[in-house]
C-alpha cells in the first residue's frame, strides 16, 4: 500500500495540516495587550480608591503602550462596579481597583452578584494607607484621651461621618469603638467627601479617614488629627501621633488599595499586570506621590495580596458582630 500523501484520506491530511498550522497561529496571536484595558473604580470619582488607580494607570499606559482608562461605576457599597467587572471576560482587558470594604462586604449583604472568595484574582496591593481620625478646627477635644473620656461619660453623643453604611470609614470607626470601649452616633453621608464637608460644618464630631482624604484641610487648619493608625507616624503628618502613642495601642486598622482581574484571567497575563504594576510603585515619582498621601506603596505578590484578602476578610466578622451590623 502506497504512503504517499496524495493516498491519505482528505480528512486525515486536513487534520495533520491543521495540526501542524497550530504553532503558527498561536504565533500570530497579538501581543498582549494590544487595545485599551479597562479599570472599574467602584467609588465615586475623587476619593482615595480613585486617586491611586488612575495613577498607576497613568504609569502602566506609559509602561506598556497602551492606554489604561478609569471607569467609575460606584453604587451599593462598591458591588455595582465589582460586579460589571466579575461579569467580563478574563482577558487582561478589565481590572477592578479594589480597597478593604472589598473584604467587608460577605458581612454587609445576605447575596451578592458575585463569589466574593473566588470572583476575582488578585494581582497586588496598590498602597497601604493608615487611618487617622480628626476633628474639626472649632472641637474642644485636643487629643484623643480627651475624646475618649469625652465618649465614655456620654455614649452616642459624640457623632462621626462615613461615606455610607457599610463603607471603610463606617467599619474603621466600629473597630475603633470596640478598642476604645466606646459607642458613638453614625450619620452616613453619600460620600466620604460629603463627610468631611459635615465635619467642617459641625455637623459631625468626627471622621476616620484615609490621610490623602484629609491632608489639605489639617494643613490649613481646618481639620485637626488626634491620632493615626500604623506602628511609626508618617512623614506627612510628622507631628500627628500613632493611636498607640495617643493611649491606643489594640487599634490597628489599615486601609488598602489594590487591583485584580476576573478570576480565569490566564497566568502569563496575571504575571506581566503584576511584573508592570511592581515596577510602576518601585519608580520614585510613585513612591513620592503616594507617600504624600500619607501611605507607603504596594507591590507585593498575588499570593501575598491573596493572603491579605483571607486575613481582612476573617477580621472584620469579629467587628461586625460586635457593631451589631444586619445584612441586606
Amino acid at each position: 500500500m502506497s504512503t504517499c500523501p496524495h493516498s491519505l484520506p482528505r480528512r486525515t491530511l486536513f487534520g495533520a495540516l491543521g495540526a501542524l498550522s497550530l504553532p503558527a497561529l498561536a504565533r500570530a496571536q497579538p501581543a498582549y495587550p494590544s487595545r485599551p484595558i479597562r479599570v472599574i473604580v467602584p467609588w465615586a470619582p475623587g476619593g482615595a480608591v480613585d486617586t491611586l488607580a488612575r495613577r498607576i494607570s497613568q504609569k502602566l499606559s506609559e509602561q506598556m503602550g497602551q492606554s489604561f482608562v478609569v471607569e467609575n461605576k460606584s453604587g451599593a457599597t462598591g458591588t455595582i462596579g465589582a460586579a460589571e467587572a466579575a461579569r467580563s471576560a478574563p482577558d487582561g482587558y478589565t481590572l477592578l481597583a479594589m480597597d478593604n470594604t472589598y473584604a467587608m462586604l460577605p458581612y454587609l449583604f445576605s447575596r451578592l452578584p458575585f463569589d466574593q472568595a473566588t470572583a476575582f484574582s488578585p494581582i497586588t496591593v496598590t498602597a497601604f494607607s493608615p487611618v487617622l481620625l480628626a476633628v474639626g478646627r472649632n472641637s474642644p477635644y485636643a487629643d484623643l484621651a480627651s475624646l475618649m473620656t469625652a465618649a465614655k461619660r456620654d455614649p452616642e453623643k459624640l457623632t462621626y461621618g462615613t461615606g455610607g453604611m457599610g463603607s471603610a470609614p463606617h467599619f474603621s470607626t466600629l473597630a475603633f469603638e470596640r478598642a476604645a470601649g466606646v459607642k458613638l452616633y453614625h450619620v452616613p453621608f453619600r460620600g466620604a467627601g460629603e463627610a468631611v464637608i459635615g465635619l467642617l460644618s459641625g455637623t459631625v464630631d468626627l471622621v476616620m479617614i484615609s490621610p490623602g482624604s484629609a491632608l489639605g484641610n489639617i494643613r490649613g487648619g481646618q481639620m485637626r488629627a488626634l491620632a493615626i493608625s500604623g506602628e511609626h507616624r508618617v512623614a506627612a503628618l510628622p507631628d500627628v501621633p500613632t493611636f498607640a502613642e495617643a493611649g491606643l495601642p489594640g487599634f490597628g486598622v489599615t486601609n488598602w488599595s489594590g487591583l485584580a482581574a476576573p478570576a480565569g484571567t490566564p497566568a502569563p497575563i496575571m504575571e506581566r499586570l503584576y511584573q508592570e504594576a511592581a515596577k510602576a510603585l518601585a519608580t520614585p515619582e510613585m513612591r513620592t506621590f503616594v507617600a504624600e498621601l500619607g501611605s507607603e506603596p504596594g507591590g507585593i505578590t498575588p499570593a501575598a495580596f491573596a493572603e491579605v484578602l483571607t486575613q481582612e476578610t476573617g477580621r472584620w466578622r469579629e467587628v461586625v458582630a460586635a457593631g451589631g451590623i444586619e445584612r441586606q
